[in-house]
């Protein structure tokens, strides 16, 4: 994609808009990522509607090409991936500030750190993907929802033996799989992104 002629326009000023909705879009994608990564460490803020406003005025106030209307549309799709991945984060969150305050695994939820980190490398990839209009680097991306997928059967089924081998720990590990899921929920939005790109 282009960043500075969507689409070949004569009308400056549309392309400027088109491209500040494409900045938007990715920042709002930096405060996904920056939640990802405090969601891991229980530390979340959210902002969620950050994008769509000026996606509302494109439509309202231009008569968009189809191209152009094709990048609109993704860019409402990507914002709705984003917001559900920003509401996965706060739900991390909350759940990390509770087991910060119980008494912590001695492999320190090694689980929950390895998945985050192939969450943000996915949601990373997602969004540079659609800063550059990189079909086959989303593609690419794309691809490591399996891998992320696996890892979280891999962590559910250890933690259901967990929970078999000392009961004590069932409302610890079903915290740490209510973690791993949101994480794993994470992945599914950003593969939506890639295929948005």
């Amino acid at each position: 994609m282009d960043t500075t002629e969507f689409s070949g326009h004569t009308s400056r000023e549309f392309n400027e808009e088109l491209e500040a909705l494409r900045s938007k879009v990715l920042e709002m994608g930096g405060i996904v990522e920056r939640q990802i990564e405090g969601a891991v460490d229980s530390v979340v803020k959210g902002d969620s509607d950050l994008g769509l406003e000026i996606a509302a005025r494109i439509l309202a106030l231009r008569a968009p090409t189809a191209v152009d209307l094709r990048l609109i549309l993704a860019v409402i799709k990507i914002i709705t991936d984003l917001e559900r991945m920003g509401d996965e984060a706060k739900r991390v969150g909350i759940i990390g500030s509770h087991l910060a305050s119980i008494e912590r695994p001695a492999n320190s939820y090694r689980e929950v750190k390895n998945l985050g980190a192939q969450v943000k490398v996915m949601v990373r990839g997602a969004l540079d993907s659609f800063a550059r209009g990189d079909e086959q680097a989303a593609a690419r991306v794309k691809k490591l929802d399996r891998g992320i997928d696996e890892e979280f059967d891999a962590v559910s089924r250890q933690s259901v033996t967990y929970m078999l081998e000392d009961p004590r720990t069932i409302s610890r590990v079903l915290d740490v799989m209510w973690v791993v899921r949101a994480l794993e929920r994470i992945g599914d939005h950003a593969k939506n992104v890639c295929e948005h790109v």
